[in-house]
């Protein structure tokens, strides 16, 4: 299946270089209409002016994502300038890396203030045009070291898992609306690797080898609440699963019985994806295990 993108309007927020730039430039090969957002006008210039260069239509937006009245402002422009906004790719961040331990309280907040609240406020900027139109793909930029722990990136690491429960949550609201969320956890060497890992760990780790997914993740033909990785080339799923457990129920000793069975809590045998935070309810009080409960007696009228 071809993949078309013409007359789509995406918004890619920072995207004057590494990962977004490769997005936007993507997008752009597909037909998209695309902002390019970035914190540098000069690299959002840049990056606008390479998509035009090649015969594509793109417009700069120089604003941090953190800023709500700009980011509200850049939606409006694109709505009034094509119409609307189909697609948008919440790709702007930050790291400031140290051991919890050691790490000041406000580097905590600043990366949750750029990766988590700056992608709520641009897609509560767009949210509204994707209802009203019908449609809509909303692609957030999660991370393995969410995913999986990384050492010395607690702050990245709790805002990039927070977006994964956004993803899911809001994919169940966009359902009826045809929007789709999704989240992607790329592998790729960008600025924000620089110093990082040796020029050898990074190499094939291109960042146009990762925005195959965005396109894909972007096309009418997109999934909803997916959690795909990307990197090399290569691209998995990951999934947020629920065991099939142990019910103990009411005893005097649960927590003993509970430690003595962490292998069967843990055993991955019959573990599913839960199609809402509801599921978990639902499997709890009608657990395998639990006994039958009787059917209260009724009385007999004489």
């Amino acid at each position: 299946m071809s993949i078309d993108l013409t007359g789509r309007v995406a918004i890619v927020t920072g995207a004057g270089g590494g990962l977004g730039r490769s997005h936007a430039l993507a997008l752009a090969r597909y037909g998209a209409r695309v902002v390019v957002n970035d914190m540098s006008a000069a690299g959002a210039d840049a990056v606008a002016a390479e998509i035009r260069a090649a015969g594509g239509e793109s417009v700069a937006c120089a604003c941090s994502v953190t800023d709500r009245a700009g980011v509200q402002a850049m939606v409006a422009d694109a709505v009034g300038r094509w119409g609307s906004i189909d697609i948008l790719v919440n790709n702007a961040g930050i790291l400031r890396d140290r051991t919890f331990a050691k790490m000041d309280l406000d580097d905590f907040a600043s990366v949750i203030d750029v990766h988590l609240m700056g992608s709520v406020n641009v897609t509560k900027a767009a949210w509204p045009h994707m209802r009203e139109q019908g449609y809509g793909r909303v692609i957030f930029t999660t991370s393995s070291s969410g995913l999986y722990g990384n050492f010395g990136q607690s702050n990245y690491s709790a805002a990039k898992m927070a977006l994964v429960g956004l993803m899911q949550t809001l994919a169940l609201e966009g359902e009826k609306s045809n929007i789709r969320v999704n989240c992607l956890a790329p592998s790729a060497a960008t600025r924000m690797t620089e110093g990082l890992y040796s020029d050898e760990a990074l190499k094939g780790l291109g960042s146009g080898l990762v925005s195959p997914g965005v396109v894909a993740l972007a096309a009418d033909g997109a999934p909803t609440r997916m959690i795909l990785l990307a990197g090399a080339g290569a691209f998995e799923q990951a999934h947020v699963t629920m065991t099939r457990g142990v019910w103990i129920g009411d005893a005097p000793d649960a927590a003993e019985r509970l430690q003595a069975q962490w292998d069967r809590v843990g055993d991955r045998g019959g573990e599913r994806v839960p199609a809402s935070g509801a599921a978990q309810y639902h499997h709890e009080v009608a657990h395998p295990d639990r006994p039958p409960v009787p059917a209260p007696e009724l009385a007999v009228a004489r």
